[in-house]
């Protein structure tokens, strides 16, 4: 046995894995989007599992409330404000120095993820709303690089596998010339559900059902990297670990019914630009107004209002919402109107805006 893959002896000793797997396994590089809650867990597994490069880009810093379910991070983390993907990184080498990490503190956006993606033979996603969600899936399609989508809030989550069409010279592709990809992003959510969607922040989350998530996210992406794509999962898991329901089901036939504007059409919108958030800093308020690109129903401003009564004053009428939030050290004002339209007041940093309405509006 080679010494450098004794701390993989049990993982080898699986026949599907073996030398030759675990040799695959650290000649990979995976790009984590986010290192929040199922980010934190992927890269963890993964780096364990002996993924020779780790590229982890994630916007934000450890806090207290992150700690009851980020579990690659502890207490000295938040005591030192460090950025999630620098804690990670200096996490994951004293776990296994074999693996080498880079650190991205950075936010996602079409401007950006095909540099950080540079090499990736994967995407993991590690992501906090749909919008940047639907930029990976359209890189992973344009493309041809695997992408495995993770979702989870409350007690409940889903993650499925994308293998993108259009290749057939794609490892995927079996011999006999079947096609063995799989659904994108947008053949099942074509577009993102109207109004603000619930978040950690705004509905709260169990522990137990990130670490399920997060598994099964590093599983497949093990199954990937190792080239047992026969292995790989054709359907959508789906769980509510309070409710004990474990669910599979079957997305195989989303491609074929539906006129997907991403893979089949080949229109990427999110990753050209055209599509998502708009910031604008607006001159001498200390605030930037995030519109989204592309029409979309408005929020449920009165459903807002109530998730965000337990964070600071909210006021609501029928055309605009109005919440003072104290985040950390820092005070934010949220105006949120009808046409879903947002003004934060309280930066001049698009990236930072973007971050407390995912955060306390919703995705």
């Amino acid at each position: 046995m080679d010494p450098d893959f004794a701390r993989y002896h049990r993982q080898m000793l699986l026949p599907d894995i073996g030398a030759a797997g675990q040799e695959r396994l650290a000649a990979s590089t995976v790009l984590l989007l986010g290192c929040g809650a199922l980010g934190s867990v992927a890269a963890d597994i993964l780096s364990r599992s002996g993924v020779g490069h780790l590229v982890i880009a994630d916007r934000d810093v450890v806090e207290q409330t992150n700690l009851q379910r980020q579990l690659l991070f502890d207490e000295h983390d938040v005591a030192a404000g460090l950025p999630k993907a620098e804690a990670a990184r200096r996490h994951i080498a004293r776990n296994n120095s074999q693996v080498r990490v880079t650190a991205v503190v950075d936010d996602i956006n079409h401007r950006n993820i095909a540099r950080y993606a540079q090499g990736a033979d994967l995407l993991v996603d590690g992501l906090d709303n749909l919008e940047t969600r639907y930029l990976a899936n359209d890189f992973a399609v344009s493309r041809r690089v695997p992408y495995v989508y993770g979702a989870a809030v409350a007690t409940t989550g889903m993650a499925f596998v994308v293998l993108p069409h259009g290749s057939r010279e794609a490892p995927w592709q079996p011999a006999d010339g079947k096609d063995a990809s799989t659904p994108c992003l947008r053949c099942i959510f074509e577009e993102s559900p109207p109004g603000a969607q619930p978040t950690c922040d705004t509905v709260g989350v169990l522990a137990p059902v990130i670490t399920a998530v997060a598994s099964f996210q590093a599983t497949e992406a093990i199954k990937i990297l190792t080239g047992n794509f026969d292995r790989v999962s054709r359907k959508m898991l789906h769980i509510d670990v309070w409710a004990s329901e474990w669910l599979q089901l079957d997305i195989g036939g989303a491609r074929d019914n539906a006129d997907c504007p991403c893979c089949r059409q080949q229109q990427f919108e999110y990753l050209d630009g055209r599509a998502g958030s708009s910031a604008t800093s607006l001159c001498g308020r200390d605030a930037v107004q995030l519109r989204h690109r592309q029409r979309v129903d408005g929020p449920d401003l009165d459903a807002v209002a109530a998730r965000l009564r337990r964070h600071g004053a909210v006021e609501v009428n029928d055309y605009v919402l109005c919440a003072r939030i104290m985040d950390g050290e820092a005070n934010f004002e949220i105006t949120l109107f009808r046409d879903g339209r947002a003004i934060i007041k309280g930066t001049q940093e698009p990236d930072v805006a973007r971050g407390v309405y995912a955060k306390y509006v919703g995705n």
